[in-house]
């Protein structure tokens, strides 16, 4: 049986843009880039702005296969240059969109793509349509009183992680490249008065859109109903397939589709939210401007992975005092933006059952889906209620007790031959022993409540009757060996601004395949270090870019 031939890559100058967003939607008829309020519009036009040297940094190969690019249009200088936003492909048509949003809870009114600039719609060879989407090219009229720009260091992280989280499994945008723009940008990191210069960056971002749920808050905020069925119904149509409308359909079938969407939307984010949970991510700027309604995880800024379990930490100093963003606190927060969400095209249905039932809805896909998600990782057949519940409930109390890898953790369970397990006085079993932080923590107390726990464990898992190779496997494909850990991404950091980016091209490759072992990188699967507590990058961040 022959194979199929490859297809060639179609190159730059070939892709075929389906600019539908600003075919379809009105825009704000001002021409100038200047900040402003607008009305009756969804997005600005707005060219990126012109920098001095273009250069790449890195691209994603599967990416740009998405677009049907290869290696060599990928490291043209002609990329860099449109990819920084220096140079426009025909049928491009660069553009800002207008939101807003709740931060930390209040109504911040106005708030728009500040920095993001989308250069259009590309529709691939397969009829997939993916917008691309340029962040820190520039001022736009949504700037407020910021420049637009970015910074390597969280251009950076943001490259890397939107890439570490798609091959880990978890909902995303995507990113093609990483370039530096030639230029310095002044940045105060924490707020504190010590701002300083550092490299100009862009990331191009991918994904098949950026609608936010502050795109429709906004709309409903200024009372602009007809716009804002105009953008659902587009919205519904062009990123939702099974939810188009027919030309006569009647106002109470307009009515019903609108609430189904909703509900569509309450289960994708519920499953974001999941996959957060699972591999220990805290997103760190949950806001409703940061909420995609496609449930992508979305606007990596001070992201982090829970290193010590604890369910109280979040990795984003403006959220120091108040942990609104904590991790534990994730499943709540979406929820509570879902009713934002809700509120917002209420107007458009003018009953609040169905909302309701909807916001239902998204507590049982994330009790069912944190259930399977549960199971998974301990290795299990099937998740048998209230006891298995109370079997994981224990385990994370447990976890946050003493200082507990929670990636290391899982992993090494994974690797624990669970069905032999002799408990033995004071002793912390040789294979879980690389999850601790502090070997003072494990004294005869937590020892005791240990091995009273993989007690329990060992029985569920022998009622089960796999073998541990069965389970080792099955756990191995969920937990994770390898996360893009803060002080992991601070040392490409450090590396890149002197010019060196051989990490951020190896971190790449290992984070592909996160699930594997790979003992030449086993370097990244390792407790964070004494070095990492404190210093700036490695623990929290600020929403500074």
């Amino acid at each position: 049986m022959s194979s199929q031939p490859q297809q060639q890559p179609i190159g730059l100058s070939e892709l075929t843009f389906d600019n539908r967003f600003v075919a379809e939607l009105p825009a704000d008829p001002q021409p100038t880039n200047e900040r402003r309020q607008i009305t009756d519009a969804c997005y600005s036009h707005v060219l990126p702005a012109t920098v001095a040297a273009p250069t790449l940094v890195a691209y994603a190969r599967e990416v740009a296969e998405l677009l049907d690019l290869d290696e060599a249009d990928c490291e043209s200088s002609e990329f860099a240059q449109i990819f920084t936003g220096n140079q426009q492909l025909p049928g491009m048509h660069p553009y800002a969109t207008c939101y807003g949003g709740h931060q930390f809870g209040n109504w911040a009114g106005q708030l728009g793509d500040g920095r993001a600039i989308n250069l259009g719609e590309v529709v691939n060879r397969s009829g997939q349509r993916w917008a691309l989407q340029l962040k820190g090219a520039g001022p736009t009229p949504y700037s407020r009183t910021a420049d637009g720009l970015a910074v390597l260091r969280s251009s950076l992280r943001e490259f890397l992680c939107s890439e570490a989280m798609y091959h880990l499994g978890v909902p995303t945008t995507r990113a093609l490249s990483l370039t530096l723009t030639g230029e310095q940008v002044l940045r105060d990191m924490f707020y504190d008065g010590n701002a300083r210069h550092e490299p100009g960056a862009v990331v191009c971002r991918v994904a098949p859109s950026f609608t936010r749920f502050g795109h429709f808050q906004m709309l409903a905020a200024r009372g602009e109903t007809d716009l804002l069925r105009q953008f659902l119904e587009y919205t519904m149509r062009t990123d939702f397939s099974g939810f188009e409308l027919a030309e006569d359909a009647s106002d109470s079938e307009r009515k019903a589709a609108y609430c189904a969407w909703f509900a569509h939307v309450c289960e994708l984010t519920a499953d974001m939210v999941i996959g957060w949970m699972r591999v220990g991510f805290v997103h760190g700027v949950m806001n409703t401007d940061n909420m995609s309604v496609l449930g992508l995880t979305i606007d990596y800024g001070p992201y982090g992975w829970l290193e010590n379990y604890d369910p109280d930490w979040t990795p984003n100093t403006t959220d120091a005092q108040g942990r609104r963003y904590r991790f534990g606190q994730q499943p709540h927060i979406a929820m509570w933006n879902l009713v934002q969400l809700a509120n917002a095209i209420y107007p458009l249905v003018e009953d609040t059952a169905p909302f309701e039932q909807a916001l239902d809805g998204y507590g049982h896909r994330y009790e069912s889906g944190w259930a399977d998600m549960v199971t998974s990782k301990l290795g299990l057949r099937a998740f048998e209620g209230d006891a298995d519940k109370a079997l994981a409930d224990d385990l994370f109390t447990l976890l946050a007790s003493v200082e507990t890898d929670m990636t290391i953790f899982f992993r090494q369970l994974g690797e624990f031959d669970i069905a032999n397990y002799r408990a033995a006085a004071g002793e912390v079993p040789s294979a879980l022993r690389p999850a601790y932080y502090v070997e003072t923590q494990l004294d005869d107390d937590f020892c005791s409540r240990l091995q009273g726990w993989l007690s329990r464990y060992q029985a569920r898992v022998q009622r089960d009757g796999q073998s541990h190779t069965q389970r080792c496997i099955q756990m191995h494909a969920v937990n994770p060996r390898y996360v893009l850990r803060n002080y992991i991404a601070q040392l490409a950091i450090d590396e890149a601004e002197n010019g060196d980016f051989s990490r951020v091209a190896e971190l790449l490759d290992v984070l592909r395949r996160p699930y594997d072992d790979q003992p030449e990188h086993d370097q990244y699967y390792a407790l964070r270090p004494d070095w990492a507590r404190q210093r700036a990058g490695c623990s929290m961040l600020s929403c500074s870019s």
